[in-house]
């Protein structure tokens, strides 16, 4: 079994206490398990509200560049297809605002205990908030990776149907098919996201 060399917080009788419940032995942890349970819960909610954001922004930028640049290009020769295929651009923005519903999701559902229910029941707002903490975590990275790929796709799926159209204009209906399905993607991500966090939850009762 790998041990893990890692600093530890307090020290009791000769042993190392960990914040999360786990024990470890001089500066030493015994799995990983006491290595994630030594870190704060709520560290786990706001990095996956924040990769919510970031990368569904991430991935609306990306492919607003992609296709952006190239509408821009094809419409220096073809002035005619600025105008509806402006809807590729706004289907990669649409990508962020899936990011900003669900960090609004996540964020709403980070709450405080009150110190006498910690105090009262310590083991059961630790399990809840564990459970809660790494709900959100995975629900963020869920989102976050999904529409990032979702960005990516819609943006070479924009960039691909502004030069198509640019060439013949009967394939822009064709191909903006498939820009539809692919934005699709996207929005199976924040479903899944928001599923798995609807039970999550830091209030204990």
């Amino acid at each position: 079994r790998h041990r893990l060399v890692l600093s530890c917080s307090t020290q009791l009788s000769g042993q190392m206490a960990c914040a999360g419940g786990g024990t470890c032995y001089g500066d030493v942890y015994e799995n990983w398990s006491e290595v994630l349970s030594d870190i704060n819960p709520y560290a786990f909610a706001f990095v996956g509200t924040g990769l919510a954001i970031g990368l569904s922004v991430l991935g609306a930028a990306w492919g607003i560049f992609i296709t952006g640049s190239s509408l821009l290009g094809a419409a220096v020769r073809a002035p005619r297809i600025t105008s509806k295929n402006l809807i590729s651009v706004i289907f990669c923005e649409a990508v962020a605002i899936y990011g900003v519903i669900v960090s609004i999701i996540l964020q709403s559902k980070i709450e405080h205990n009150e110190p006498a229910v910690i105090r009262a029941k310590p083991d059961v707002v630790n399990t809840i908030a564990m459970n809660a903490g790494y709900s959100m975590f995975w629900a963020g990275i869920c989102c976050g990776i999904g529409n990032l790929a979702c960005g990516v796709c819609v943006g070479i799926c924009g960039s691909g149907c502004a030069l198509a159209d640019a060439q013949n204009g009967a394939l822009f209906v064709k191909i903006l098919v498939i820009e539809i399905f692919a934005s699709a993607l996207g929005i199976f991500a924040i479903i899944v996201a928001i599923i798995m966090s609807t039970t999550a939850s830091f209030k204990v009762e």
